[in-house]
């Protein structure tokens, strides 16, 4: 029935009760009217006693005149629903079985939305997607809120209004459906997220969202959600996912399009603005590696499972080649998965790393810690798995391993294990192999005739060929000072690039944000004195004296060193080799970590450190004059009054002053 008709009477469910005659909303009275009226539309006809109607408006809290309080009611309400009758109410009906209310079914928005979402059902079995859409939009804007309204909560209307808010969440997920299969992903994943947030324990809500985000090209926030209902349908019933959603879950880690209901080469998103994606520069200086890869993968090919390592400092592009060699083993017809360890916030705390081949629902949560242990469901669930990844050519990508947990790790041993004659590759990155943290898994992987790939800094040529495919052209000694800045690492190299050449090096030369703030988050890292040490290292050129930082901070050798070394660790001090002496060679502050500790200093900051090494300077009997003469004019107001000679006093014959204050001073800076 159309609810625009000025003659007919509609009455409404779909959220709070309502009557509407034509298109005005009548008025119906106080709550508890409005309550009888709703008792009477759940039972669609049948008569409900005045006992019955009594204790669904007041329990067993009934005042003493609740018999002919309902029968006013039930007066009013005649009088607003069946206005025009001249005899007995053919609306709301009398009898020996109490009072009952006579409405149409296409009176009701309730029958409206069930046939608009049949209707859609069948258009969507039909293939006619425009047409179900039409007729879903339609079925869920008949609702203004949960069914039921203000009435939702009272005992009679649970069953009724459970009914209808689930078929609500069968009609959303309809909708879902219908836009994953018109392509219409951003709506799909916005109608998914409501349906789950509404319903945080319904399976099938979650498998739209996964499906709605792989689709989307957003898979590793599918499997995130993946994770998240796991962890709550645990927290809160103490189950696992069905089979169902945990198949869905490995075909978005095999990217199995097929099993997760998606065309094969889905259509290539656009981006908002219409611009084109940036090309991104060209892998260089790592060919050998490349090859590498590449061979491995072939063995893999052929059925014999391998292994590789890829370390190097972070920036060195372990993530860029893996990228490349993933693409790679795509275009050869193997299935990539990723994962990643990823970097916590703080020191000390690690992101827990699910491999693709390791993240199973059942049994791997609860193995055993003993991994060398051959029964008992963990296993069982490993031996599955491997059943199934050896169908198909594999690749299996983990990055920032040393960033995963140690069960991760044992998961990732017992795996080596399993995976003897199946085309399989896994590949994983990490920054050091040295780490403690990762020795038993790397151990065990030597045992399994497994490549180890260390990128080191890029060459000159390296950075040459570079600036040669982005159309720069640059002299040797340009690729060189390049070079030097950067320290040969890509990262550091990519994102002085972004900067105009003046910018680059030179006079005028920057620190990127990005190196700046990834500089600045190791220094906050480093212990106070350490950073102490390294800002009276800058302030004096970025070589470490260790000698003049002793005297200077009132330290010994071994405590500097002991800071040296902390430093090191953390990529902010590099050591310089002398090429004339094997044993010979100084350590320094890179380029850029030199300048960011420079411009974090406050100019009056900057004057009491040099001042400080003037003071100490002046006490050294090798100390170069022209070092002491550029201390001394950066000092500024700061700079001692006398200069003093090699033996400690003065021109005028005073005693030396202490520096204690001023390294008092300095250390408050760092």
């Amino acid at each position: 029935m159309n609810a625009k008709d000025d003659h007919t009477m509609w009455y409404c469910m779909l959220g709070p009760v309502v009557v509407r005659h034509g298109r005005t909303s009548l008025d119906l009275g106080p709550r508890q009217r409005r309550l009888l009226l709703t008792r009477l539309l759940i039972e669609d006809g049948r008569p409900v006693s005045l006992t019955e109607l009594c204790h669904s408006l007041w329990g067993d809290d009934q005042p003493t005149a609740a018999v002919s309080s309902i029968r006013a009611h039930i007066s009013r309400l005649r009088s607003v629903l069946d206005p025009d009758r001249k005899s007995r109410s053919s609306v709301l009906i009398s009898g020996a079985a109490g009072y009952a209310l006579a409405v149409p079914r296409e009176a009701r928005d309730t029958t409206a939305f069930e046939a608009h979402v049949l209707r859609a059902r069948d258009a969507f079995a039909r293939e006619q997607l425009p047409l179900a859409r039409a007729e879903i939009d339609t079925a869920l804007g008949l609702w203004r809120g949960p069914a039921l309204g203000e009435a939702a909560e009272e005992p009679f209307a649970l069953r009724e209004g459970a009914r209808l808010n689930a078929a609500r969440q069968d009609a959303g997920e309809l909708l879902a459906t219908i836009l994953i299969a018109q392509g219409d992903l951003v709506p799909a994943v916005s109608v998914a997220e409501q349906l789950t947030v509404g319903a945080p324990l319904r399976e099938v809500s979650w498998s739209l969202l996964m499906r709605a985000l792989y689709a989307a090209g957003r898979p590793v926030e599918a499997l995130r959600q993946y994770d998240r209902f796991r962890t709550t349908l645990a927290r809160e019933l103490g189950l696992d996912p069905s089979p169902g959603l945990r198949d869905l879950h490995m075909a978005v880690l095999r990217h199995d399009t097929a099993a997760l209901g998606l065309p094969r080469s889905p259509r290539t998103p656009t981006t908002l603005s219409g611009i084109p994606p940036v090309a991104r520069p060209p892998l260089v200086g790592r060919s050998q590696e490349t090859a590498r890869l590449q061979t491995l993968l072939g063995e893999a090919t052929a059925g014999r499972s391998r292994w590789a390592v890829v370390s190097g400092e972070p920036g060195s592009g372990k993530t860029r080649l893996l990228d490349e060699f993933a693409a790679q083993a795509a275009e050869a017809g193997f299935a990539v998965t990723r994962a990643s360890g990823g970097h916590a916030l703080g020191r000390g705390t690690t992101v827990t790393l699910r491999c693709a081949v390791t993240q199973l629902a059942d049994g791997l949560r609860g193995s055993g810690e003993d991994g060398g242990a051959q029964d008992g469901p963990g296993e069982d669930v490993l031996t599955t798995l491997v059943r199934q990844i050896a169908r198909v050519p594999t690749l299996c990508v983990v990055d920032d391993l040393d960033w995963a947990t140690s069960d991760v790790h044992r998961q990732l041993c017992r795996l080596a294990r399993l995976l003897r004659n199946v085309p399989v590759m896994v590949v994983c990155a990490l920054d050091d192999t040295q780490s403690p943290s990762v020795s038993g898994l790397l151990a065990e992987l030597a045992r399994r005739d497994t490549a180890w790939l260390r990128l080191g800094a890029l060459s000159t040529d390296d950075v040459a060929a570079l600036l040669a495919a982005r159309g720069e052209r640059a002299s040797p000694a340009e690729s060189a000072e390049l070079r030097r800045r950067s320290e040969g690492n890509p990262f550091v190299l990519g994102e002085l690039l972004k900067l105009s050449p003046p910018r680059r090096t030179g006079p005028c030369a920057l620190v990127p944000d990005a190196v700046r703030s990834t500089v600045q988050a190791r220094l906050a890292d480093l212990p106070a004195p350490a950073r102490t040490m390294l800002t009276y290292a800058a302030v004096d050129g970025g070589r470490l004296d260790v000698a003049l930082l002793a005297g200077v901070q009132r330290l010994t050798h071994e405590q500097i060193l002991r800071q040296v070394d902390d430093s090191a660790s953390r990529r902010l001090v590099v050591w310089d080799a002398d090429s004339a002496a094997p044993a010979g060679g100084h350590y320094r502050l890179p380029d850029l970590v030199h300048d960011v500790l420079n411009d974090s200093l406050a100019t009056s900051s900057r004057h009491l450190l040099h001042s400080a090494i003037v003071r100490e300077l002046i006490g050294r009997k090798d100390t170069d004059p022209d070092r002491l003469a550029g201390h001394l004019r950066a000092a500024g107001p700061m700079a001692p009054a006398a200069v003093t000679g090699p033996t400690g006093r003065t021109r005028s014959g005073a005693p030396r002053r202490p520096a204690s204050r001023d390294t008092a001073e300095v250390r408050a800076i760092g």
